[in-house]
């Protein structure tokens, strides 16, 4: 997947049969979806896969236990559906996770276990492991951490675990090689119209400023928060259809929260869900719902969205977690369509919704990752119907995602990348400095900066340390220590000079501070 050679199909392709616009987990599964039926098909993204919500989830594939509890019985059915078929089309970046919920009466551990059967029950023949009732022994065995007076027992449950930021690239990747063109760093910046209707799109390269007039048959609004900037840009008339909702997530060590299992906490303060879940060593811990007025490309965690995590988590957890002990956290922006009189977004539904506008502009919003791929297939089929294109099978439903690999190779940092994985391997085997590691604390070496740049499309120190390796999502300050590293790498391959590795480092800096608690 090399940029260049993606930018100079826009000087040869004259129309497009799709053009989408966001590559975030919506868009990318939609470019998927329309190249796999051999539509062409172009991806364009302001900055990188993944850059916003797509790469800030709290790494579950799941069906939604609290959407059961909200009756939203259609959404847990279908997250629950999809959950099964991501797991089968990318084994490399999913798995199956132990959750444990534990209970402090003997009322709570039956009305949980019942709700979790038949959350279990409701997956069918893509169930990943029984639901079953636990002792307080058992309870403790499993979740060393938990806060033991009074604990009648747990709910022993299964769900699906991910790397967002991975499959972002991945999905990218699956795109490419089914014929599609995909492009980050690619801002649209206005449409193309004739008599009111969509012909194409006006993008903007931001790397050197270079502006593209792209004719397209069909274009899809796929920019999750952003949904409303590009509705009017069509029309400046219309009225948002988006609330923004805030989550954050924070991540410590696993001395914290030792074990494999994760562990579910029923009821928060606000009436949400909270998790601590086990991911790349590390344990991530989250989310909150915080309504946001106006979207932001990078969203800072507030101080009463940490002390609400806080006061929670700690309630179930003897370890007692401070500030201090965070390695990083991270916000992300949920796409919320607006319900009518609804102003509490922990309420508003997660489903998603499809707009044709009278410019004939198709726009998807709402959902979820877990749902990404039947949302990439409804984005597709209306597009197709509005634009009135010759109508062609879905093929996504098994359709293996890039690097698809049911052998894990045992290393954690390789793993990741599946079939890939030996070509990464290669590239240490022939050069002995590749097998250096970016950072003494973590398993990431040179040779995946190499790989990152060469077949990722990453261009930026942001891309690398924190969508194609997760050290910015693990620990911020480590990350920071790593940049000059592979500033220093990226120079030597990209060929630039010191004057872009000091704006580089700069910008990386300014970002990374975000991501700690000062």
């Amino acid at each position: 997947m090399n940029r260049n050679e993606m930018l100079s199909r826009l000087d040869t392709e004259r129309e497009w049969d799709i053009i989408i616009i966001g590559g975030g987990a919506t868009g990318l599964g939609a470019a998927v979806d329309a190249a796999s039926r051999g539509y062409k098909t172009l991806l364009l993204e302001r900055f990188d896969f993944a850059k916003g919500t797509s790469s800030r989830a709290t790494k579950l594939v799941h069906g939604g236990v609290r959407y059961l509890a909200q009756g939203n019985i259609k959404l847990v059915m279908e997250a629950l559906r999809e959950r099964g078929y991501l797991l089968k089309n990318a084994p490399h970046l999913t798995n199956s996770q132990p959750f444990v919920l534990p209970a402090y009466s003997w009322k709570e551990k039956w009305f949980y276990t019942i709700g979790l059967k038949i959350y279990d029950f409701m997956s069918g023949k893509l169930s990943i492991g029984k639901t079953r009732l636990l002792s307080s022994k058992t309870t403790k065995k499993y979740l060393p951490a938990v806060e033991q007076k009074k604990l009648s027992g747990g709910i022993l449950y299964y769900d699906g675990q991910f790397d967002d930021a991975r499959l972002a690239v991945n999905l990218a990747q699956t795109a490419v090689e089914n014929g599609g063109t995909v492009l980050n760093y690619m801002e649209v910046i206005d449409f193309v119209k004739e008599k009111d209707k969509i012909k194409g799109v006006v993008a903007e390269d931001i790397t050197n400023g270079k502006e593209y007039t792209i004719y397209g048959k069909a274009v899809i609004n796929a920019t999750g928060v952003f949904t409303d900037d590009i509705l009017q840009m069509d029309d400046d008339q219309l009225e948002d259809i988006v609330s923004p909702s805030q989550g954050i997530h924070f991540v410590v060590d696993k001395k914290f929260f030792p074990g494999d299992h994760a562990m579910m906490i029923p009821k928060t303060d606000d009436g949400r869900v909270l998790f601590a879940v086990p991911w790349h060593s590390k344990v991530i811990i989250g989310t909150t719902d915080t309504p946001i007025k106006e979207p932001v490309f990078e969203p800072t965690a507030l101080d009463e969205e940490i002390a609400f995590i806080f006061r929670n988590v700690n309630r179930y957890l003897t370890s007692g977690i401070t500030k201090q002990d965070i390695k990083t956290v991270f916000a992300g922006l949920r796409p919320l369509v607006k319900a009518p009189g609804q102003k509490n977004t922990a309420l508003m539904p997660r489903d998603h919704t499809i707009i044709v506008s009278k410019s004939n502009l198709v726009t998807i919003t709402g959902g979820k990752w877990t749902t990404y791929r039947k949302m990439g297939k409804d984005a597709i089929d209306n597009a197709v119907f509005a634009s009135k294109q010759e109508r062609r099978q879905c093929k996504t439903q098994s359709l293996r995602i890039h690097g698809w690999s049911e052998k894990k190779n045992g290393s954690e940092v390789l793993d990741c990348y599946g079939a890939d994985a030996a070509a990464i391997q290669q590239l240490m085997n022939d050069d002995p400095v590749l097998r250096e590691k970016l950072h003494p604390d973590f398993e990431y070496t040179k040779a995946q900066v190499i790989w990152a740049i060469q077949n990722e499309m990453a261009i930026t120190i942001e891309d690398v340390l924190a969508r194609r390796i997760r050290l910015l999502f693990l620990d911020a300050r480590a990350a920071l220590e790593a940049a000059p590293t592979v500033a220093s790498i990226m120079s030597a391959e990209l060929k630039k000079d010191e004057t872009w590795v000091k704006d580089e480092l700069d910008h990386f800096f300014a970002l990374a501070q975000r991501y700690m608690i000062h």
